[in-house]
């Protein structure tokens, strides 16, 4: 099962992740990034869609990321 969480720098990353490797562990895959302080975000959403139709579990932070750019309903739209 792979995560989808946010690795803190100076703006945040937002990576796929094996749910087996340590917490900071080397990404699989850099699917975006967050910037709170420009307000800037950027999401690879064809990448994004492959790893949750593959069972990927964004966190609560992640989550609310991609509710935001309407990940989810496109999701939807290709289930």
């Amino acid at each position: 099962m792979f995560l989808v969480h946010l690795s803190q720098l100076a703006a945040y990353r937002i990576v796929a992740i094996d749910v087996e490797s340590r917490r900071e562990g080397r990404a699989l895959w850099e699917v975006g990034f967050y910037d709170p302080i420009k307000g800037q975000t950027y999401l690879n959403v064809p990448a994004i869609l492959h790893f949750l139709e593959k069972g990927a579990q964004p966190t609560e932070t992640v989550h609310d990321i991609l509710e935001k750019a309407s990940i989810f309903k496109q999701l939807q739209a290709n289930l």
